[in-house]
C-alpha cells in the first residue's frame, strides 16, 4: 500500500522541522523552503502544510504577494491534495472558552492577514481544506530554526537572560506542546478530517504557574527580579474550546502532561 505523501514547506521553522521529524516514519514526506519552483506539481501531494511565512506578511498591511497560502491554494484548487492551514488564536477577541464562532477582533497586520487569508481560501477550495486556529505552541528550537515570530517562550527566555522574571498576577493563556501538536495534526491526516478547528490544551493555564515549571532546571530561580505585567496585558488571559476537534479524532491532553513537558523543556534549555 502506498504511503500518503506530504510536502511541508518550512525547513527552517520551528513547526515545519517538528513535524517532518515526526512524520517521516509515518509517511513518504518531504520537506522544502518555500520557492516559486515548487508550486508547480502540488498536485502530485496528499497533503500540503505551509510553515512559511515571510516578514512583510508578519508586519505590513495584507497583499496577495506576500501570501504564500493563497498562492498554494490556487495551484490545488482544482486538485484533490488536501490543504492544512496553519491559522492563528490571536484572531479571537481575548476570553476564556473560545469557539471557532467566537468574536473575531483582529488587532494588528498579522492577525488581520491570517484571517483574510483564511476567507480568501474558503472561496478557493470548497474541499479537502482544515484550517487550525492554533495557541500558544512550546517545544526545543534547535538554533538552525528559522525565528519571525516572537513567541511566548521566546520572550520568557529573553526575560530570564536578563535577570528577570514577570509576575503575571492571575494571567491565564491557553499552550500546547509541539509533540501534541504533531500527534493531532497525525490523526486529522489520517481521518482525512476538514473544517475550522481549535487546536489547544482546552483549559486556564496560570502563567506564573506555567513559568515555575519552566524553571524547573534553573539553577538560580532565587537571583530573578519580579517585574510587575504590564496593565494593558492583564486584560489578555484567553483560552480555546478544543470540543469540535475533539468530536473528531480522539486526543487527550492534560495540564499534568503539560507540566511533565514543560520539565523536559526546562531540563534541555538549563541543565
Amino acid at each position: 500500500m502506498n504511503k500518503t505523501k506530504i510536502l511541508i514547506l518550512g525547513k527552517k521553522s520551528f513547526i515545519g522541522s517538528s513535524l517532518y521529524f515526526y512524520f517521516k516514519k509515518r509517511y513518504d514526506v518531504r520537506i522544502k523552503n518555500y520557492e516559486s519552483k515548487f508550486l508547480k506539481n502540488l498536485g502530485n501531494f496528499d497533503f500540503i502544510i505551509n510553515c512559511c511565512n515571510n516578514m512583510n506578511y508578519l508586519e505590513n498591511k495584507y497583499s496577495k504577494k506576500n501570501d504564500f497560502d493563497l498562492q498554494i491554494a490556487k495551484k490545488i484548487k482544482n486538485e484533490k491534495t488536501h490543504l492544512l492551514l496553519l491559522s492563528t488564536r490571536k484572531i479571537y477577541n481575548p476570553g476564556p472558552n473560545l469557539k471557532e464562532n467566537s468574536e473575531i477582533k483582529c488587532t494588528n497586520h498579522y492577525e488581520k492577514n491570517k484571517y483574510i487569508t483564511e476567507k480568501a481560501i474558503l472561496k478557493i477550495k470548497k474541499k479537502n481544506l482544515t484550517i487550525l486556529r492554533i495557541s500558544n505552541l512550546i517545544g526545543f528550537k534547535f538554533k538552525k530554526n528559522r525565528r519571525l515570530h516572537f513567541t511566548y517562550l521566546d520572550e520568557f527566555l529573553s526575560m530570564i537572560s536578563r535577570g528577570k522574571i514577570i509576575d503575571n498576577q492571575a494571567i491565564y493563556k491557553d499552550f500546547l506542546d509541539i509533540k501534541t501538536f504533531s500527534k493531532i495534526v497525525d490523526q486529522i491526516i489520517k481521518k482525512d478530517i476538514q473544517g475550522i478547528f481549535n487546536v489547544s490544551i482546552g483549559k486556564k493555564v496560570y502563567l506564573n504557574e506555567f513559568n515555575s515549571w519552566l524553571l524547573r532546571y534553573y539553577k538560580d530561580k532565587k537571583s530573578l527580579k519580579k517585574v510587575i505585567l504590564n496593565p494593558k496585558k492583564q486584560s489578555e488571559s484567553f483560552y480555546l474550546n478544543n470540543s469540535k476537534l475533539k468530536k473528531k479524532i480522539n486526543f487527550k491532553i492534560s495540564i499534568k502532561d503539560l507540566k511533565k513537558e514543560c520539565f523536559r523543556l526546562s531540563k534541555k534549555l538549563f541543565n
